[in-house]
């Protein structure tokens, strides 16, 4: 059985006849772009979708229903390029397989009919200039179809679905982790306190508020008055452990969206957010402006490796950026952008800002130094860097993580992947330590 990693690019599209000017298809044509922005260019799924043309004229109900097909194409991709492997002389161009991988996954993974899955396969080649394979899409498409769930038949489906690096940089959390990627993920809300949350919602041990997947957060009652804020139950811990006390000089560096922010300014902390990129900082605004906290928060556009504060601080909530392994359930992309290389980077970035958020603390202050990552060079690796810049460690206590004793390392860290509360539905993955400045 063969193990497959994203596919690479053949750096030519396939031209022919049937072309249209206009979409017939949103959805799939959306699709398309998001799979092959991922596939042959290593763009993030929301940025592949931005990038699509068909996406900016699209309706909202389209873009969604674009977004959860390219998105299971993303999660099923190795077993759907294995089911496909047998139907194949040869390895067809690159928009051609994204053609095909959209069909199979409407078949075996969507529960589309038949004739939509394939006719509608069929009709996006054509569309995208590549109707000289429109035939190979409705031989293969329709064979796949007559043996249905039987092509899943000995497949180690959780396996083919992560590419094999990042399977074995898990250990033994890859196979509970990989259990949890194959289905969309639920949406979880933290509540403003003395907000009452929404009907329907499931109170889980830490108080998210858990709602099924594909519920729609600007439909509940409560959202446009800032009630509550999304925000998954493992991304809560991070400023919940900093525990920022009422009248606490705290920063939340790399800030956005912001949920953590608002945490911290609930609990009375005063607070300054800081945040880089600008469009980053534009939805961090408005997310504490809906939950009125825009007059509260100190907002900074700022490198937080050089930004520092005019006076030291009690506390720092540091969430850096990182390979968002964690979040894979949410952004199966990044399971195909990600490369081995790029971690070394990544985690010199944190290490960097891990450094400048110790200088900004007032002796004895403490740090929360957290990632959404499942890698250990930036788990791990960097909170025993952050004791060798001179940091004291200060391991979480196990009173602390009463409702998640399974997250609690023996170091006193954090630990969350995908494959814990699997039964409500799993988590983000997340890691998290806390020091405290000599």
């Amino acid at each position: 059985m063969k193990q497959t990693s994203a596919p690479r690019s053949s750096g030519r599209r396939a031209t022919g006849r049937g072309a249209q000017a206009a979409p017939a298809d949103p959805t799939r044509d959306i699709a398309f772009d998001i799979v092959t922005g991922v596939i042959e260019h290593r763009r993030m799924l929301e940025t592949s979708m931005e990038n699509s043309p068909v996406a900016r004229q699209a309706e909202p109900r389209d873009r969604a229903a674009a977004h959860r097909l390219g998105a299971s194409v993303l999660r099923h991709m190795g077993t759907a390029t294995e089911v496909l492997s047998p139907f194949l002389k040869k390895e067809p161009p690159e928009p051609v397989r994204a053609v095909l991988l959209i069909g199979v996954a409407q078949l075996l993974f969507l529960g589309t009919p038949v004739h939509a899955a394939v006719a509608t396969s069929v009709a996006l080649a054509r569309r995208r200039g590549l109707a000289p394979f429109a035939g190979l899409v409705n031989a293969v498409l329709r064979r796949i179809a007559q043996k249905g769930d039987g092509c899943l038949d000995g497949l180690d489906q959780e396996r083919l679905d992560v590419p094999p690096w990042l399977w074995a940089s898990w250990g033994r959390m890859a196979r509970p982790i990989a259990a949890a990627l194959g289905t969309e993920p639920p949406l979880d809300l933290s509540m403003r306190p003395g907000c009452l949350p929404p009907p329907g919602g499931e109170l889980l041990p830490n108080g998210t508020v858990r709602f099924a997947a594909g519920t729609r957060v600007t439909e509940l009652p409560g959202f446009a008055e800032g009630a509550f804020w999304v925000q998954d139950a493992a991304a809560s811990l991070p400023a919940r452990l900093l525990d920022a006390k009422a009248g606490e000089r705290v920063a939340d560096l790399c800030a956005a969206p912001g949920g953590k922010t608002a945490q911290l300014a609930l609990a009375g902390a005063d607070v300054t957010a800081v945040e880089r990129d600008p469009r980053r900082l534009e939805r961090l605004g408005a997310n504490l402006a809906r939950l009125q906290l825009g007059d509260v928060v100190k907002v900074v556009q700022a490198d937080a490796t050089q930004w520092r504060p005019d006076a030291p601080l009690d506390a720092v909530l540091l969430d850096a950026p990182c390979s968002a392994t964690g979040t894979v359930r949410r952004h199966p992309d990044a399971l195909w952008i990600k490369r081995p290389r790029d971690l070394a980077a990544l985690a010199a970035g944190q290490q960097a800002l891990l450094k400048a958020a110790g200088d900004m603390l007032r002796p004895g202050g403490r740090l929360v130094y957290a990632v959404c990552s499942l890698q250990p060079e930036e788990g791990p690796a960097c909170a025993r860097a952050a004791e060798e810049m001179g940091l004291i460690a200060d391991p979480f206590t196990p009173e602390e993580l009463a409702f998640l004793p399974q997250a609690h390392t023996p170091e006193g860290w954090v630990r969350t992947h995908p494959g814990m509360w699997a039964e409500q539905g799993g988590m983000d993955g997340f890691f998290a330590a806390r020091f405290r400045k000599g």
